[in-house]
């Protein structure tokens, strides 16, 4: 019932944020019946059934390959669906200014011409007077003066109902002149668009560019690859003989319907690049099942370290077949550490299912990894989720490596990430406890990071003896 009420909340959500995009890119800067306005209103309805689409698949059981066609057209608007809003709200913050400082610059324009003109103030009789803006007709019409019968020059009394507030019907132009016009009058210029058609094409197009080429950057991002960071962590109980152990922390792969073995081979190549002492793939490494994603990840067998590669899982495993994805995995060479801990030089290595696997009878055993140990030895634990850090500092952990949160990977999605998650990136302290946060190597949902690039990070062991 919960779930149902919140699916139903998004959809309605999305669904008016749809229609307010359409409304200020369409039906806002359109003619009713032109290609452009039937194009848009029919992307309107065509677009969100893809993300819709792209989200839903996997989880249904659809072929891999329509999960493949629906996940680049369906992941990717739902990114420029947020960054053309943004921008759109940015807008209307511009939008008012707009319209203010083109209605003096006419107001100006149109006494200087109308003083040429006559002679005389614009207001003196025999001349044609300029109708106040709350009482402009919808149409644009030729004002003559009843005295005279001397019309005065269009730009004196131009306007049309769209300076009224938030139109969404047509667009409205000035008429042309016509042959027809009686003898004593000024013809009308040319058709023009109205001042608030004007505004909103400018602001849409503004709007338009600054959202899309955001994307754009982002999703270059993520395709070109993981950059690799470094950092330093001194541990108390470090012996002498482990300081400048390097750890390469990987984690967030998401091999899935966009990010395939190309991806994976590319996080390998950059791993083994960094000569690391031991590699950690802190789980979320998939997104579908070892039937669709095996081959995809089978570049991984390539990891070289000189103590090995290990494995824990993360939710995404849990949604994808966990036991079948650990099976794969140590087929391809790493070492899964499944509530499990080894000894390496110097340090104990734990590692403990995600909270996903609650649901399955297989979430993290804490007592099962670290109750036995010897707590005169350094400790590093690798858990999925940075959550668990108080289980961490109560089980004598001197350093956790975590993922999950993607760094928020969608600005503003940081502060979001910062209200379900301790440490959202980076190293952070916990008691005797530290905490590094990986913001991933790859991407869930739109390939595009915005604020949150991806990354490979070398956690260098110091030993404070050293």
């Amino acid at each position: 019932m919960v779930f149902a009420l919140v699916g139903l909340v998004v959809l309605a959500l999305l669904g008016a944020v749809h229609r307010y995009v359409w409304r200020r890119f369409v039906g806002d800067t359109t003619a009713p019946g032109s290609r452009l306005r039937r194009a848009g209103t029919v992307a309107a309805f065509v677009l969100p059934l893809l993300s819709v689409g792209a989200m839903t698949s996997g989880r249904v059981g659809a072929p891999f390959w329509l999960q493949q066609v629906l996940a680049w057209p369906g992941f990717l608007w739902l990114a420029c669906l947020l960054y053309l809003t943004l921008a759109l709200l940015v807008g209307e913050v511009v939008r008012p200014v707009l319209l203010r400082v083109l209605a003096r610059r006419d107001a100006a324009r149109t006494g200087a011409e109308s003083g040429t003109a006559s002679g005389t103030p614009a207001e003196t009789s025999g001349t044609s007077t300029e109708v106040p803006d709350e009482t402009r007709p919808r149409t644009e019409k030729l004002v003559t003066s009843g005295s005279t019968g001397v019309s005065a020059p269009p730009e004196a009394v131009a306007r049309t109902a769209s300076d009224a507030p938030d139109p969404v019907a047509e667009p409205e132009t000035e008429p042309a002149a016509t042959a027809s016009a009686p003898a004593g009058t000024t013809p009308a210029l040319a058709p023009q668009p109205s001042r608030r058609l004007f505004v909103s094409r400018v602001v849409g197009g503004a709007a338009a560019a600054a959202g899309l080429a955001t994307v754009g950057y982002g999703a270059y991002g993520v395709l070109r690859g993981p950059s690799v960071r470094r950092i330093t962590v001194p541990l108390a109980k470090l012996p002498r003989a482990a300081h400048g152990f390097r750890i390469a922390v990987v984690s967030d792969i998401h091999i899935g319907p966009i990010l395939g073995r190309a991806h994976t081979r590319r996080i390998v190549d950059t791993i083994n690049a960094t000569s690391p002492d031991l590699v950690a793939v802190v789980g979320d490494l998939v997104d579908g099942s070892v039937a669709d994603l095996g081959s995809a990840a089978e570049p991984l067998a390539a990891l070289r370290a000189r103590h090995g590669s290990y494995f824990v899982t993360g939710n995404h495993e849990y949604f994808s077949g966990a036991e079948q994805w650990v099976d794969h995995v140590r087929e391809l060479g790493l070492v899964p550490l499944e509530n499990a801990r080894v000894e390496i030089e110097g340090f104990d290595l734990a590692g403990v299912n995600d909270i996903a696997g609650e649901t399955e009878g297989q979430g993290p055993d804490f007592g099962r990894a670290l109750g036995d140990r010897d707590r005169g030895r350094a400790a590093v634990l690798m858990a999925h989720q940075p959550v668990v850090i108080h289980d961490a500092v109560e089980h004598g952990v001197d350093l956790q490596l975590s993922g999950h949160t993607h760094g928020g990977q969608l600005w503003p999605g940081n502060y979001l990430a910062e209200l379900a998650n301790p440490t959202v990136a980076g190293l952070e302290r916990y008691g005797d406890t530290q905490l590094f946060v990986s913001r991933g190597a790859g991407a869930w949902g739109p390939p595009v990071r915005v604020g949150a690039p991806s990354d490979i990070t070398v956690v260098e062991l110091a030993s404070r003896q050293a």
